[in-house]
């Protein structure tokens, strides 16, 4: 297997790999695009994330600055808003449902390190996908680990840790994020 076709399998791979290097280059320079993008030109910065993301939904928006390693890794449904300064390690997949709203500084973290050191030493790396739901509400300054799915209508409060799964129709919160209570029914 190449270090790409390991490392979207989650498997160990070293992100050294000339291919990677090219394509972290290539998202890099979008996101530039991106983040040095004029306000007054909307369209232009959708077309952009169109090209950045594997999947964009109809009405997503994206507020600069944003920051990912591969774009393509992402994928993220409709009605979606990312507000400023997000974060998507996207070594594997990291996919979004429908109309889930990011506040400021939240990052998902896909990416992982081994904790033996030698290993961490000789740079491998690995990565488990993430899965947030549709509905779901991820408050500012929140961490989402690698690994994790967040269900259907469930909200994360600001300054979170989320390190385990979390059921739909829920609100956790804290470090690391516990359950809170249930959302309430919609009206």
């Amino acid at each position: 297997m190449t270090e790409k076709e390991k490392m979207l399998a989650g498997e160990w791979y070293l992100a050294a790999d000339p291919e990677l290097v090219r394509e972290r280059m290539h998202a890099r320079k979008l996101l530039k695009k991106l983040n040095d993008s004029a306000p007054e030109d909307p369209e232009f910065r959708v077309q952009l994330v169109r090209e950045l993301l594997g999947k964009a939904g109809k009405n997503i928006w994206i507020e600069p600055p944003f920051f990912c390693d591969y774009g393509y890794n992402i994928e993220v449904g409709d009605d979606c808003f990312f507000n400023f300064n997000c974060i998507v390690l996207d070594v594997t997949p990291v996919k979004m449902g429908d109309r889930v709203l990011i506040a400021p500084n939240v990052q998902f973290y896909a990416a992982t390190h081994p904790t033996e050191a030698k290993t961490r030493g000789e740079l491998w790396e690995f990565g488990k996908p993430i899965t947030i739901g549709s509905d779901v509400w991820i408050g500012g300054g929140s961490i989402i680990c690698p690994g994790v799915t967040i269900g259907d209508k469930s909200i994360v409060a600001a300054g979170s840790v989320v390190t385990k799964d979390v059921p739909p129709g829920v609100i956790v919160g804290g470090n690391p994020a516990k359950f809170i209570k249930e959302v309430p029914p919609s009206n």
